[in-house]
């Protein structure tokens, strides 16, 4: 069985079609970027939805550092040995704000917000 793209996506809604057409126009580094922003979307939408949405957010988070940590802690790892030390301390951080009994959602916001511009750039 073939995956023609062309007949999956016009099977789409014009708004999964039109956001199907935006994710093929960008980079890698960008789409990574674009995994920070859902993060940091989650976060904003657990304010107003409760307990599940809050856990829901800072799972999502962990998945998203656990991943960062990983990728870097990698001796396959392209980056410079100093940057890569640099992103594990920020992972290690940010992970153990979320697996606090409150966790900053503010500071795991900001972190993912200048992670999410680097990668922009």
């Amino acid at each position: 069985m073939s995956h023609d793209p062309e007949t999956h996506t016009a099977s789409l809604s014009p708004a999964a079609q039109g956001a199907a057409a935006y994710r093929r126009r960008l980079s890698g580094k960008q789409m990574e970027a674009e995994v920070f922003a859902r993060a940091n979307r989650a976060i904003r939408e657990s304010a107003a939805g409760g307990p599940l949405a809050h856990a829901r957010a800072v799972a999502d988070n962990r998945r998203l550092w656990d991943a960062v940590q990983a990728a870097v802690l990698d001796p396959a790892n392209g980056l410079p040995k100093e940057l890569r030390a640099q992103i594990a301390g920020v992972a290690m951080a940010v992970l153990r704000e979320c697996a606090a009994e409150r966790p900053d959602l503010e500071f795991v916001a900001e972190m993912n917000d200048h992670f999410a511009a680097a990668l922009w750039r």
